[in-house]
């Protein structure tokens, strides 16, 4: 397994194309706007090297027997699936933050087990070439970034109806020794902190959008490949040089669009080429495998929150309040509703053709569709608990200030015993989880992030069996169904 050291040292070897605010970045991982995702990534391999988390951070690889990092292992059994959720509110609990490698980790679970059926079915030799490939993941202990949504274009048209077809990734040549794709993926996650990517299709296809049901891995700086870097809220904050005012200085999540530019990618790295029968399985295992990681990266994050909002009362001086103490009730009742549902689709899981363990997806989409609202009343109630002064308090450089820095100091304290210093520290790491940078990864990426509320409730419609259900009302009304 790689130390964090030694992943920091791995990205540096990278040469990727990246474009943030109109600039090309020369050195992503220095850039004060990225690096404070970098660190969240990094904290998955510093970890996974200490051993109070050894049982949930590394795993044994069912291929080499070895120690690896659970973010390259396959589910072997239902408490894999629980040790991974248990991981990530972890994660969320170190970094206040998106740690970005769960995209990754979900992909490679679900490529494994629809290679391993296609190839039965059709004769293909995919799932040869993915175990290739996972066995020098676990090696090389990388980072992969799973790619899974396009730009989409129209949503009312299918891939090939687009007018523009790089709209989708797809083929647009295949030859003896590979293929060359075009298109770009869209919000990829932790996308610059990445060793490769894992491209899956992005939607169901039929026969016409064939060329569009394509998988494949690259080196996440191939040529061709161009990134484009997202905006967050208040993140250039992070260039003004002090740490109060960003809120969570040390770590963060970005999101950027990946751009496809005729990108050749041999045979060897191809897991799916035009089996668009297959594409539906696919996008369905990839979308409950990440919709589970939900109830575990958002609770830990909600814990920090909780913790903040906490702090901001006893701060205030109004910890003792009734209607304080039953929000912050509220606020643990609903984050451990989400925790709940993550375990409870983990534990229900089953094993595939393949070996891999997938979890239960009806409670996997409740427990995503449950993401969609509860961070959002949680961080209504922090913010409420917090109270205005989160977002109408004076900057860092005024505290400082050798004049108006006492008039700070005096007019914003609290609690006498507690520095205005403090106070404006939590207050802005409310902010930050609530409005800022870190709100990407807590709140909007829990309405959006692995497919919005209609898509869970869409496949919550299909898992509902609606038809056993009313067979048990029967039984138990003495209807007669012979």
């Amino acid at each position: 397994m790689k130390t964090a050291a030694q992943y920091e040292e791995s990205l540096r070897g990278l040469n990727f194309k990246v474009y943030l605010q109109g600039e090309l970045v020369e050195n992503p991982v220095d850039h004060p706007i990225i690096r404070p995702s970098m660190n969240s990534v990094k904290a998955t391999y510093a970890l996974a090297e200490d051993p109070q988390y050894e049982e949930l951070m590394t795993a044994t690889s069912h291929l080499s027997g070895e120690k690896i990092n659970r973010f390259c292992h396959l589910h072997q059994n239902t408490e894999d699936l629980v040790k991974k959720v248990k991981m990530q509110r972890l994660l969320g609990q170190q970094t206040a933050a998106c740690f970005q490698r769960c995209v990754g980790m979900d992909a490679i679970n679900a490529v494994d087990s629809v290679t391993f059926e296609m190839d039965q079915k059709l004769g293909t030799n995919y799932h040869e070439r993915f175990v290739k490939f996972l066995t020098r993941m676990q090696e090389e202990d990388w980072t992969v970034d799973g790619a899974m949504t396009d730009p989409k274009g129209d949503r009312g048209l299918a891939p090939s109806q687009q007018e523009d077809p790089d709209l989708f990734v797809h083929v647009v040549e295949k030859r003896e020794d590979g293929i060359v794709v075009s298109g770009a993926k869209a919000h990829q996650t932790g996308a610059l902190n990445s060793h490769w990517i894992l491209v899956m299709p992005t939607i169901a296809m039929g026969k016409n959008d064939a060329d569009y049901a394509v998988s494949f891995t690259a080196p996440a700086d191939e040529d061709g490949i161009i990134y484009i870097y997202g905006r967050q809220s208040c993140d250039t904050r992070k260039l003004e040089g002090g740490d109060i005012d960003v809120g969570n200085k040390q770590f963060g999540g970005h999101e950027a669009l990946m751009v496809f530019d005729n990108v050749f990618i041999p045979w060897e790295n191809v897991f799916m080429c035009g089996e668009y029968e297959f594409s539906g399985s696919l996008v369905e295992r990839f979308a409950g495998y990440h919709r589970q990681s939900y109830g575990g990266c958002k609770v830990g994050v909600g814990d920090v929150l909780i913790g903040a909002v906490a702090l901001a009362a006893d701060y205030n001086g109004a910890a003792k309040a009734s209607h304080i103490k039953d929000k912050l009730i509220e606020m643990v009742h609903l984050n451990e509703t989400l925790y709940s549902c993550g375990i409870a689709c983990s534990a229900e899981g089953h094993k595939t053709a393949s070996g891999t363990y997938l979890i239960d997806l009806l409670l996997a989409n409740v427990c995503k569709q449950n993401v969609t609202r509860f961070p959002y009343e949680i961080a209504r109630l922090a913010e409420d608990i917090a109270g205005g002064l989160m977002v109408t308090m004076p900057s860092e450089k005024d505290l400082r200030h050798p004049e108006i820095g006492k008039v700070v100091e005096k007019y914003f304290k609290g609690v006498a015993f507690v520095p205005t210093e403090h106070r404006m520290r939590i207050l802005r790491l409310v902010e930050n989880l609530t409005l800022g940078t870190a709100a990407v990864g807590y709140r909007t990426e829990s309405m959006h992030g692995a497919g919005s509320p209609q898509a869970q409730r869409i496949m919550i419609s299909r898992q509902a069996n609606l038809a056993q259900k009313k067979e048990l009302a029967k039984a138990i009304a003495g209807i007669s169904t012979k």
